[in-house]
């Protein structure tokens, strides 16, 4: 259903063209999306629902949002409703790493890394995970976390640290901890 207003003299069609604009940043944004809400939860489902959340709740606000940053308001709105979600439930469940052969490994060590790191990710704390993705994954400054997630940066600084140690201890490797 479109909505059509005259202004000074000519129809303009605002509803299609809304829906136009939203549906256009969906495409382009989703998979982001996706990966972050992966990272967050570690479960393909549920990530595809965070997802869809965020894009819903962005197009409700999407006459507000669309002149200014509609990225910065989904990605907030998925780690909103990632938090919203481990609230309600109090629990993650942990599904077991795939195990790759010999063979597998050698043709995509990317993928056999990427699939360790999201498997040790999903190890976390989830107040731990939600930061380091936040901070180190998606390369966002402390203060930026720190809003992101409704905490002080001190707390961000803390829980990066305990979450890259963990992380360390998890996948077995003494690398320093990144400077920024």
């Amino acid at each position: 259903m479109t909505a059509a207003t005259a202004v000074d003299g000519v129809s303009v069609v605002v509803r299609a063209t809304t829906e136009r604009e939203f549906t256009e940043f969906a495409r382009r944004s989703m998979p982001v999306l996706y990966r972050i809400a992966y990272l967050l939860c570690g479960d393909e489902h549920r990530a595809h629902d965070l997802t869809q959340l965020a894009l819903e709740r962005t197009f409700r606000a999407w006459p507000r949002v669309r002149d200014g940053s509609p990225f910065a308001y989904a990605r907030r709105a998925l780690v909103t409703s990632r938090i919203d979600a481990w609230r309600r439930t109090r629990r993650d469940v942990l599904r077991e790493p795939e195990t790759f052969d010999r063979a597998d490994e050698v043709r995509e060590p990317a993928v056999h890394e990427r699939d360790r790191l999201v498997h040790a990710l999903a190890q976390l704390p989830p107040r731990q995970r939600r930061v380091v993705v936040l901070r180190y994954l998606l390369d966002r400054s402390e203060q930026e976390t720190a809003e992101d997630l409704g905490i002080s940066r001190g707390t961000v600084k803390s829980t990066a640290s305990r979450g890259l140690a963990n992380l360390r201890t998890v996948l077995g490797t003494t690398d320093e901890e990144p400077q920024r």
